[in-house]
């Protein structure tokens, strides 16, 4: 079996399998430790984002962690998605625009917007994202493969 087909059969339910790893907040459950929680590959068939998420009624949010020098690769969701960086650098392009956030600087995604975003920079990047609730955390590489993250040369 080839690789790329391989990759499709690992990959098949994964939109399935990541919301069951996404925690339910609940009537009287109001208070969620993101750093303590289970983490799990938010995207794995695209990015190398690593994280917790708690899912609302109307809201989901996701602690990412992103290693240096690797990311997401090129794709689209239907879902709006703000990324607030928190530590490192986020190297993204959104639509059209390319640019590097920092500490302290968000990111809008708009639904639908083909995007990516890699970590740069010396050190791993750790962002919170806001996404709405109405497709899954992870979206689809524009490519329509699920041969994994992007990683930088070297």
């Amino acid at each position: 079996m080839s690789q790329a087909a391989e990759n499709e059969k690992k990959f098949a339910n994964i939109h399935q399998e990541t919301h069951e790893k996404v925690v339910k907040a609940t009537p009287g459950n109001y208070l969620f430790n993101m750093q303590e929680m289970d983490q799990f590959m938010i995207g794995p068939h695209y990015s190398s984002s690593v994280g917790s998420a708690v899912r609302g009624e109307k809201l989901q949010v996701v602690l990412v962690n992103k290693p240096k020098g690797t990311g997401s690769r090129l794709h689209t969701h239907a879902n709006e998605q703000f990324n607030y960086v928190i530590k490192g650098q986020l190297k993204y392009r959104v639509r059209d625009e390319e640019g590097v956030a920092e500490a302290g600087e968000v990111i809008h995604i708009p639904a639908g917007a083909e995007h990516y975003c890699v970590t740069t920079g010396d050190e791993d990047c750790l962002y919170f994202a806001s996404k709405d609730t109405t497709y899954f955390v992870a979206g689809d590489a524009v490519d329509g493969t699920r041969s994994g993250a992007y990683y930088e040369e070297g």
